[in-house]
């Protein structure tokens, strides 16, 4: 289907007059998201879910929509008023308490690391790691177990594991003939996927349940 048949399709069978060919281009180009109720006709149009469309949801938002709920049903299933949930849409700033974040996450389905990113912490994570690795992990139990609600013998163990895997790794490095430049490479390789190592050695978890 072109562009041209996406658009007639949302404005003949989903009442959207105003959605045209050059607004469905925007939306594959990623210029533009389309709206909870445009995403919901343009799914029905090319036969397929919402969540399908999105690929891999990184925002509350795209969450929400991927699971083909309002911001109505969610802002009241978690004891926010709408006007409140909304803004936290927007922001990425997720303000609840643990119960309202339990609720959250089974709703929507999120695991720790969703949450984590769709709050918008995983830049502060990734910064809290790379100094846990690269100085003493010991003191980065408490400031990164305040982002992310784990157990704390799950987070220490974490922590000492990606701080052994990034000092072995620089020493097989060096001990391989690579030199100092050939492990700076390598260390910087493993610090930028340092997100993706912690979550790997953490394992799915919710919200609320660590």
């Amino acid at each position: 289907m072109g562009p041209e048949h996406v658009a007639y399709g949302m404005r003949v069978s989903y009442g959207l007059p105003y959605v045209t060919p050059d607004l469905v281009v925007a939306w594959e180009r990623g210029v533009t998201s389309p709206s909870n109720p445009e995403l919901t006709a343009l799914a029905g149009v090319l036969w397929c879910s919402p969540g399908e469309l999105l690929g891999r949801p990184r925002t509350l938002r795209e969450h929400r929509m991927a699971r083909g709920l309002a911001a109505e049903d969610v802002a009241r299933a978690v004891g926010h008023e709408l006007p409140a949930y909304l803004r936290m849409e927007e922001s990425d700033d997720w303000r609840g308490t643990e119960r309202q974040t339990a609720e959250l996450s089974a709703l929507l389905g999120l695991s720790l690391a969703d949450f984590v990113t769709v709050t918008g912490r995983d830049g502060k994570l990734a910064d809290l790691l790379r100094s846990a690795v690269t100085t003493r992990w010991q003191a980065y139990v408490r400031p990164i177990g305040k982002l992310c609600p784990l157990d704390r013998r799950i987070l220490e163990d974490a922590l000492q594991e990606l701080h052994g895997d990034y000092h072995g790794q620089m020493v097989a490095t060096l001990s391989w003939g690579g030199g100092e430049s050939g492990s700076s490479a390598s260390g910087r390789e493993f610090l930028d996927r340092i997100v993706d190592h912690f979550w790997t050695r953490v394992g799915d978890r919710s919200p609320g349940g660590a």
